[in-house]
């Protein structure tokens, strides 16, 4: 039987001032809606005491097994406000399906599909006054659905009892200032992740093992890093938190091929869908390093870009190593930004906030 989420009101919500002023200027991660949505598993009972409550820190004991075994994952999805006031998301149901399969990697219980999606409505719905109006460029309410081990026990097996939860936060535009090409250093001292580890699970341990990398990559002027496969140092996997595109000249849109260490990205799966109907030739390889370079050098490589659900296409511009470096593109012309990344990220953005019709039924109704 499905779960309820039965709403106990918040006692006393932030007011109507307060949330107008947050939303003028929300940034993103920093601020937090007035409810969250919960429920429980535990072994025997299978999840139940789904619920929408108030905000509020989890009482956790010093043994849940999340401290010591590192049980947890994630998923990231926003909220979108179209013209006539209505709440939309994008793709909801692959987050659902991807929670499934990271939870099932990390030997935790899967939410089914219809609970997750009842839980991230219960809360919009509880919210809906903070997700940004239409029309106030690139703003949503992000949406952060999570399930832990709670029990508390030590001891290496798989927990007897998980908490799931949804939080919310409204979200300004990713490029402020707007899109500006990022710069990428290439990490060969770190991988991301290893062949037949928890890569294509969305947990934390695979951000947590990325952040050195991303230091490695700061302390040379970059951006961001970029990683390599894990076993022999050559093919690209991905950013830290972002899957990879190469545009070439001749029409090939090339993204690194799902081997189980790289995150199987909802964004991701919707441009390769996006690029067919712009008729370019979406490939899925395992792709050289070596090849970025040399077509980067020879002018065969067009255009590179990151995607991910926050700033849906970002520009890459720079790809630096110990040793040198090389660029994509003129970086002269429309900012350094690619006609088919500016295009690929238009026709993402229109889909999503309703301005463009949808034609593969992507997107789902919260409120």
């Amino acid at each position: 039987m499905s779960l309820s989420y039965s709403l106990s009101a918040h006692p006393s919500p932030t007011s109507e001032q307060e949330r107008e002023g947050i939303l003028a200027n929300p940034g993103f991660g920093k601020q937090f809606t007035d409810h969250m949505a919960v429920a429980t598993w535990t072994k025997g009972e299978g999840w139940h005491d789904g619920k929408v409550v108030p905000r509020g820190p989890f009482q956790l004991d010093p043994a849940a097994a999340v401290l010591h075994y590192a049980q947890e994952v994630f998923e990231g999805l926003k909220a979108f406000r179209h013209e006539d006031g209505s709440v939309w998301s994008f793709r909801p149901e692959q987050n659902a399906r991807r929670l499934q399969r990271s939870a099932s990697r990390l030997a935790m219980p899967e939410l089914p599909e219809e609970d997750f999606l009842g839980s991230i409505k219960a809360l919009v719905a509880a919210d809906e006054a903070w997700v940004p109006a239409y029309g106030t460029g690139e703003t949503s309410l992000y949406l952060r659905p999570f399930m832990f081990a709670s029990e508390a026990f030590l001891g290496v097996r798989p927990a007897h009892e998980m908490t799931y939860c949804v939080i919310a936060s409204p979200a300004g535009a990713y490029f402020p200032g707007g899109m500006k090409p990022v710069s990428l250093w290439i990490s060969t001292d770190f991988a991301r992740a290893g062949e037949g580890g928890t890569g294509s699970a969305k947990c934390g341990g695979n951000y947590a093992s990325s952040l050195a990398g991303q230091l490695e990559g700061a302390a040379h002027g970059c951006d961001q890093a970029v990683f390599l496969d894990s076993s022999t140092h050559t093919y690209i996997e991905e950013l830290g938190g972002m899957n990879l595109f190469l545009v070439y000249r001749d029409g090939r849109i090339v993204t690194p091929e799902l081997t189980g260490t790289i995150l199987e990205g909802v964004t991701r799966a919707s441009i390769l869908q996006i690029a067919k109907e712009m008729g370019l030739q979406p490939e899925e390889r395992r792709i050289p390093i070596q090849e970025w370079k040399d077509g980067a050098a020879s002018g065969e490589l067009a255009e590179v870009f990151a995607c991910g659900t926050a700033a849906v296409v970002t520009p890459v511009g720079t790809l630096k190593w110990d040793g040198g470096e090389v660029t994509v593109g003129d970086q002269s012309v429309a900012g350094g930004v690619g006609e088919n990344t500016a295009d690929i990220r238009r026709r993402l953005l229109d889909i999503q906030y309703g301005r463009a019709e949808d034609t593969n039924g992507w997107m789902t109704r919260l409120v």
